[in-house]
């Protein structure tokens, strides 16, 4: 095996894998997996956000691994609405991977700063990526981290 990684834009016909995909990483953590039980609807990925060439897929030796999506913000910075990895590849540099195929997009489309609401559990490994803390939001699951990346 050659452990290639590539990113590219997602395919609409990939959804519902994704999807899948988002279901198993969220229910990985043991901090969201009785929230997201609960309330199944949570796990979505919008079509209108593959439509639009928002949503990326990482592969690793073509095997769909994880996928992030990047979305325009009003203040002209970008916003990282979705990071997933599979969660039995975890810790192999695949998120660090996606968010630095994601800060490229981002800057590609002008923006100055990458913005994330985290969950607090991932706090170190966004950090580790070089996001900073700005602040805090109530989600429908709890408290989440407002942060933001610099792109310039």
């Amino acid at each position: 095996m050659t452990n290639q990684l590539t990113c590219r834009p997602a395919l609409a016909s990939e959804r519902h894998a994704l999807e899948d995909l988002q279901r198993r990483a969220s229910l990985a953590n043991p901090n969201d997996r009785e929230a997201l039980l609960s309330h199944p609807e949570a796990i979505e990925l919008p079509l209108e956000q593959i439509i639009a060439g928002h949503v990326f897929v990482i592969e690793r030796d073509d095997a769909t691994v994880g996928f992030a999506a990047v979305l325009p913000r009003d203040d002209g910075n970008s916003e990282l609405d979705a990071l997933f990895v599979e969660p039995d590849l975890w810790k192999q540099g695949l998120g660090r991977f996606l968010i630095e195929h994601c800060a490229n997009i981002a800057r590609s489309r002008g923006s100055a700063a990458l913005h994330e609401i985290g969950n607090p559990h991932a706090e170190g490994f966004y950090r580790a990526c070089g996001f900073q803390q700005i602040g805090i939001v109530q989600t429908r699951f709890g408290v989440g981290l407002l942060l933001r990346r610099a792109l310039l």
